[in-house]
């Protein structure tokens, strides 16, 4: 064998972020308050009491940051844009100070010689469309076609790779059914029809980003997709396993690409299922130029007749490595994973656009020795060179996450980072993982 796994010539490099997570200066530059802004500060909802107020201060430090993306031989970069930095209030004349700070960023970005994926809407909602019933609320569906109207338009000489939304289900589920996440919602009918709308947004986002389009743009979707399996051959669990799939991936997966929700997941759901007006399906099922997978674990799942909104719960088996999060280290699901999508909604183009692992990173003496999250991106490149094998068409991979960060709930307790983020002082210190893995941007490579 090899000593290195070359991958295709044209394939992306790159490290992702996220506006809440990253850039601070919450009240600067015209910005208003997002629905984060909102949860983070309110008691008991994130650990230690931790907000996005500052973050990693990259609002006012980016420029250092564009030069550490230099030092890991990225490619490409995917971040997303604050939306109530571009309508503070949610709609009406949208705030130039906020696009400028953009227009700088790509810009610069370009002038290194990194390609921007853009992310429009990475849960950071503007606090004055919630108030006017967020997500639940079907006018908030025209509000995005009017945000990615003005970003295309300000931004799309410097932009050619769009993601409408990132990870939908988190925000549907986690943020309107468990209560994980903003806005701390807890109603399943309220979840569902959230998901329908982020999705016909989606189809609103899409055609309004083509409307503007330069010749070579493309636009596509960020799902947090998982292979979903039984934990016994019982009956009941692979029912749990169908059922979990549905919730996690299908329903998500089918509208987007087969113009349908699944019929079992519309039944399961009975009277809770979204509102489907005429023509919503035709909107969502827009063609896609590529489709990004965020992947990080695998989930095992046994019957739980308790358990909303499907009867299944999670199952840790025992004798694996866990990351601080307690997902457990599977890469052989991402090969799985990739080769389901594929083979199943003929999918044009892929990105992994997120993977990664928080692990508990020391600074000593000056340096972040990581050898856990080596090990893992490694790993994982690995099964992602093996579907390209098999003919999956992967054009990319980027790493979760360039620099360490507010992990939503979390807080600042997890670090998920190639780049180390001292929080006090706002030093960066790039760790073991992101040298590594800048020798393999560098050489598009990987050792067998």
């Amino acid at each position: 064998m090899p000593s290195d796994i070359l991958f295709p010539e044209d394939f992306v490099w790159g490290a992702a972020t996220a506006a809440y997570q990253i850039e601070g200066g919450h009240e600067e530059g015209g910005r208003g308050p997002s629905i984060w802004d909102t949860f983070s500060h309110t008691p008991g909802k994130i650990n230690n009491g931790d907000t996005g107020d500052v973050a990693c201060d990259h609002y006012h430090r980016w420029r250092d940051d564009i030069a550490l993306m230099g030092e890991l031989g990225l490619q490409a970069y995917r971040f997303s844009i604050a939306w109530p930095r571009i309508f503070p209030t949610g709609s009406g004349r949208p705030n130039t100070e906020g696009l400028d700070y953009y227009k700088r960023l790509v810009e610069s970005l370009l002038a290194a010689g990194i390609e921007p994926f853009v992310t429009l809407y990475h849960w950071d909602l503007p606090q004055a469309l919630q108030d006017r019933g967020g997500w639940a609320n079907r006018d908030t569906v025209s509000r995005c076609g009017e945000y990615a109207h003005t970003l295309a338009r300000a931004l799309g000489d410097g932009v050619h790779n769009w993601i409408t939304h990132n990870e939908p289900w988190v925000v549907a589920f986690l943020g309107n059914l468990t209560g994980e996440h903003a806005p701390g919602g807890r109603d399943l009918a309220t979840a569902l029809q959230v998901s329908h709308h982020l999705l016909l947004s989606h189809g609103e986002a899409t055609e309004a980003l083509r409307a503007e389009a330069r010749e070579g743009d493309r636009v596509g979707i960020t799902l947090n997709l998982q292979p979903v399996e039984p934990a016994s051959d019982s009956a009941a669990d692979r029912d749990a396993a169908r059922l979990y799939d549905g919730y996690l991936n299908r329903w998500f997966l089918d509208p987007l690409f087969r113009g349908s929700y699944p019929q079992d997941m519309l039944e399961w759901y009975g009277e809770h299922a979204p509102d489907i007006r005429s023509g919503d399906l035709e909107r969502i099922t827009v063609p896609l130029d590529f489709l990004g997978v965020n992947y990080y674990t695998r989930a095992i799942v046994r019957h739980a007749s308790t358990s909303v909104p499907v009867q299944a719960a999670e199952v840790k088996p025992d004798g694996r490595k866990y990351t601080e999060m307690g997902w457990e280290v599977y890469p052989r699901g991402l090969y799985d994973l990739l080769g389901r999508v594929h083979a199943e909604y003929s999918t044009s183009a892929l990105y992994i656009t997120e993977n990664g692992a928080a692990f508990p990173d020391t600074l000593h003496e000056g340096k972040v020795e990581d050898p856990q999250r080596r090990s893992y991106i490694h790993e994982h490149l690995l099964e992602a060179y093996r579907a390209i094998e098999d003919g999956v068409p992967l054009k990319g991979y980027f790493v979760w996450s360039l620099l360490d960060n507010f992990e939503w709930a979390h807080g600042y307790s997890k670090r998920f980072g190639l780049v180390y983020v001292d929080y006090p002082t706002q030093t960066r210190i790039i760790k073991a993982s992101g040298r590594w893995y800048a020798s393999v941007t560098r050489e598009n490579a990987v050792p067998a």
